[in-house]
């Protein structure tokens, strides 16, 4: 009962079918039915529904030349299938066309006659009815042109698999098969647009741009898709807006005011031409003129915007266009047209009232007029003369939409031919068998169209993605001021090719552009002035990123172009220049031969050398008198090699390091240091164990004589040695380049271990303080011996150098630490040299008299005296402190004398005179001999 209940329903809905829809349409019957959906006007009325009465149908106004251009290249295609031998041949093609409005409702109105058309169609009434008057389902709709109204449209057609061809509707989400299962275009999607758009703005350096969107599918998916561009480049959008031609006056003047008091001079639109006038109206009427448009290609060619009074704003657009076709025959079929001529167009009256500004007799309109519900216009004949009119019908230069109709209708032929001429085996159906062209349905020509891929008439390829979009090219163009009429001339500047790689895809020749409609130069749109070579932009805080501040660049960094983001650091070996643009190659510093620092400490350095090589040969000049024999002549060959050594080692420190002078140069330092102290301490010890000895024994001569003294030295360096192996072998010291310091590398010698040093200086300094120790006791000893308190003065140097050469060496850096170190080892090289042989050599060359045995025999027996003295006081002390603890009374002290008594008998010629001085006190006597390898001649002298 349901059934038979709803196959009554459409029986009577099938018997107004003819008349369902639009009154106005354009129809001409055929074996094959195309719909067609155009905008002939820009909208309709604005009214408040308040439903007190039965709601009309809403008027639309503002009419579109350029729609009907559109409306008449799906006719003309037709017609021109319809004539052809070739294609589709006995098949006549009808067509059912309504106007849009432009609005979704308008469209639905429409949309809904095919879909009840097919619906009936498919219930096979034909034995119930008298179907003369049948009118063929709609097979394919060619349409619609906005975004918004193709979405409305499509998820209707959707529904029963009805294949639409959209010929201007390229919002990316209609790429969405799963829920746009039938739509199809002829026109690219803006998932490239948008990247063209972004790609235009970084080619001119632009980074600071207002966007404006349509409200509705097309723009808020395309300025969305553009927003996502944007920041992949790092360019910022100070204000983002949408807008609607159904917009309250205040809300176009907020958006306005807006626009007025951003700082931002290049305005992207993505919107319609309706859409957008309201705003460049508003913008006239301030005559706001100083910014840039990019338009999108929905309206970069209308002329509802292209208009002269709007041209002070618009003048200078860069706007994407679609790629211009040819269409032989279109332009005389434009031209032909009239009112009598085309009966089945309802659509050429209302287009001819509105090109001559007049009515037609028997005109809705100017029945209209008469009652006083629109103005006044005059009677015409409809025999006036077309190409004496200026109209946009007429503008066939650059046929862009109207060539996507015309390959929409071509591709619908072209899919219905495929079926037509099908061989049975080789079908897209089940089994692999063709459709019906007699009987053929909607859904079988969208499987066809899905598979189609044929050349048309220009040579063109045509076919469909997976997606069922299109491959295509934008051509970019510059919005142009005639200098003949003042008209919009749409001057071509580049393209953009959607197959080729990244990168390369933009072409603009700059020559051709002119900005707002005379200037050349690119307008600076940016938030932040550029940033000059040498600067890098800094972040402003609670800014957006495009706004910043221009830095100078840190020492030792670089830009070489402008808007650097970043300052790029200089190699290690190079430095920045004063402007901080480029950089350029460090100086090289060391402790160099040849500056006057290296130079000084060298020349240093050999008069150390040879200063003490001069008394290495007066004291072997003279190495048989008394005092040299007194110094321990050996130890003091000894010794003043190791000054050479000392002052020799110095000059490692100078010229370039090298990993194998770096490795030298401390060991060197150290070792030798360490031979001189250990001659001085063993020297020094020995003397005054000697003059302190009570009775000298043969035990203290065998133990300290010349062979021991010698391995005593070499016992104390090997320590030293060893300390300079183990470092050399765990830390080995190289050769560094020291890139901290600004403008210079300072070459230098990397220790390897800090604490390997320490141990050498700690371990020489250690040395150094028992040298000292001894030193200071044996001040008092004759001088013609060890010459103690220059020996004293001398540690006192060597401590006080060295004390000063930590903090001096921690607190230098580059070159300087090299020359610390020499100084150092310079000035206690010197301390010692002076110190402890200056005196006798002065005595040896200046004061002979002072260097005889006498000299030394009565130094020596003063000391002797002394000491005795000293210790018979000392015992006398004792001796009375004990009587005077014993019974109370003072007991007489043996009687003390100290006799000093001389053996001064002759030796026989040519033998050695020894001396024996001897100190008597008390109950015994100590005798101290020392012995002079000198003649009795050489004594008498």
């Amino acid at each position: 009962m349901r059934f038979y209940l709803y196959y009554l329903v459409l029986l009577g809905f099938s018997s107004v079918i003819s008349t369902y829809g639009p009154h106005q349409r354009a129809q001409k019957t055929g074996d094959i039915l195309l719909g067609g959906l155009f905008p002939m006007h820009f909208g309709v009325t604005s009214k408040d529904q308040d439903l007190a009465a039965r709601p009309e149908s809403t008027e639309c106004v503002r009419y579109n030349f350029r729609g009907f251009r559109w409306l008449q290249a799906m006719i003309f295609a037709i017609e021109e299938i319809n004539n052809s031998s070739t294609l589709l041949p006995n098949i006549t093609l009808g067509y059912r066309i309504f106007d849009t409005c432009n609005t979704v409702s308008k469209a639905l109105e429409a949309t809904l006659s095919f879909v009840a058309q097919n619906k009936i169609d498919s219930l096979n009434l034909d034995e119930f009815c008298n179907c003369t008057d049948h009118i063929p389902s709609t097979i394919a709709v060619v349409g619609a042109s906005g975004s918004a109204v193709s979405t409305a449209v499509a998820n209707l057609l959707g529904l029963f698999y009805i294949p639409q061809i959209s010929y201007a509707s390229s919002s990316r989400l209609l790429s969405n098969k799963n829920q746009f299962k039938s739509f199809m275009r002829t026109i690219p999607t803006d998932e490239h647009q948008a990247t063209a758009m972004a790609d235009i703005i970084d080619y001119f350096q632009w980074n600071w741009v207002i966007a404006v969107a349509s409200d509705d599918e097309y723009g808020r998916p395309g300025i969305e898709k553009f927003e996502k561009e944007m920041e992949e480049r790092d360019i910022c959008i100070h204000l983002s807006e949408l807008i609607s031609q159904y917009f309250e006056e205040w809300q176009i003047q907020g958006l306005v005011g807006r626009i007025e008091n951003s700082s931002a001079k290049v305005i992207v639109v993505f919107a319609s031409g309706p859409d957008i006038e309201p705003l460049i109206k508003e913008m006239v009427r301030r005559n706001i003129t100083d910014r840039i448009w990019l338009a999108s290609e929905a309206w970069a060619t209308t002329s509802l915007i292209a208009k002269p009074e709007y041209l002070d704003v618009v003048v200078g657009t860069i706007g994407f266009a679609l790629r211009a076709g040819e269409i032989p025959g279109f332009k005389d079929f434009l031209q032909e047209v009239t009112p009598k001529k085309s009966s089945h167009n309802e659509f050429v009256r209302e287009f001819w009232e509105e090109t001559f500004n007049c009515y037609l007799e028997d005109s809705q309109r100017l029945r209209d007029s008469e009652n006083g519900s629109t103005s006044f216009r005059p009677l015409c004949t409809g025999e006036e003369d077309i190409m004496g009119a200026e109209t946009p019908y007429l503008d066939y230069t650059h046929l862009r939409i109207s060539y996507n109709v015309y390959v929409a209708v071509h591709s619908i032929a072209q899919a219905l031919q495929d079926i037509l001429t099908c061989i049975p085996g080789r079908g897209l159906f089940s089994n692999n068998s063709c459709a019906d062209i007699k009987k053929i349905e909607a859904w079988q020509v969208l499987k066809q169209l899905r598979h189609l891929n044929f050349s048309n008439s220009m040579g063109e390829k045509v076919h469909f993605d997976e997606n069922a979009d299109p491959s295509g090219n934008y051509t970019i163009i510059n919005w142009h001021r005639s200098p003949e009429d003042g008209s919009v001339v749409f001057e071509e500047v580049g393209f953009y090719n959607m197959r080729a790689k990244r990168g390369v895809q933009l072409f603009i020749d700059n020559t051709k552009i002119l900005w707002n409609g005379y200037n050349t130069e690119v307008p600076f749109s940016n938030c932040s002035e550029d940033c000059e070579p040498g600067t890098r932009k800094g972040i402003i805080e609670s800014m957006p990123t495009c706004c910043f501040e221009c830095t100078e660049c840190s020492e030792g960094e670089y830009s070489d172009h402008k808007d650097a983001s970043v300052c790029t650091k200089c190699p290690n070996d190079s430095w920045s220049n004063e402007n901080h643009t480029s950089c350029f190659l460090k100086e090289i510093e060391f402790l160099s031969w040849t500056e006057p620092f290296g130079i000084a400490l060298a020349l240093c350095s050999v008069l150390g050398v040879f200063l003490t090589a001069f008394v290495m040969g007066v004291f072997i000049k003279f190495r048989n008198t008394p005092i040299v024999k007194a110094t321990n002549r050996e130890l003091s060959y000894l010794l003043l090699f190791s000054l050479i050594c000392c002052f020799s080692s110095s000059l490692i420190f100078i010229g370039e390091p090298q990993d194998w002078t770096c490795r030298l140069r401390q060991p060197a330092f150290g070792i030798s240091f360490v031979l001189c102290i250990s001659c001085i301490l063993v020297k020094t010890n020995r003397v005054l164990l000697v003059f302190e000895a009570k009775i000298p024994t043969s035990l203290h001569r065998k133990w300290w004589g010349l062979n021991l003294q010698f391995l005593l030295v070499f016992l104390f360096t090997f320590v030293q040695v060893m300390i300079c192996v183990v470092w050399l072998y765990n830390a080995p010291p190289a050769s560094y380049r020291n890139h901290d310091i600004d403008e210079i590398i300072f070459i230098t010698c990397n220790e390897g271990s800090m604490m390997a040093l320490g141990f050498l200086i700690g371990y020489t300094c250690l040395l150094a303080a028992i040298c000292f120790f001894f030193a200071f006791k044996s001040r008092k000893l004759p001088e013609n011996f060890t010459e103690a308190k220059f020996i004293t003065f001398s540690m006192l140097i060597f401590f006080i150098v060295w004390i000063s050469f930590i903090p001096a060496y921690f607190s230098t850096y580059g070159k300087f630490v090299s020359a610390v170190e020499v100084i150092a080892i310079l000035a206690s090289s010197f301390g010692l040299l002076a110190c402890i042989f200056f005196n006798k050599v002065y005595i040896i060359l200046f004061k002979p008299s002072r260097n005889t045995i006498e000299e030394v025999r009565c130094s020596t027996a003063a000391h002797s005296f002394k000491v005795a003295a000293k210790a018979t006081l000392r015992h006398s002390s004792a001796s009375r402190k004990r009587s005077s603890s014993v019974g109370g009374s003072c007991a007489s002290t043996p009687s003390s004398s100290i006799s000093l008594k001389t053996n001064d008998n002759d030796s026989p010629s040519g033998q050695q005179r020894i001396h024996k001085p001897r100190v008597s006190f008390g109950s015994g006597t100590v005798t101290l001999s020392l012995s002079f390898e000198e003649s009795r001649k050489n004594s008498m002298k």
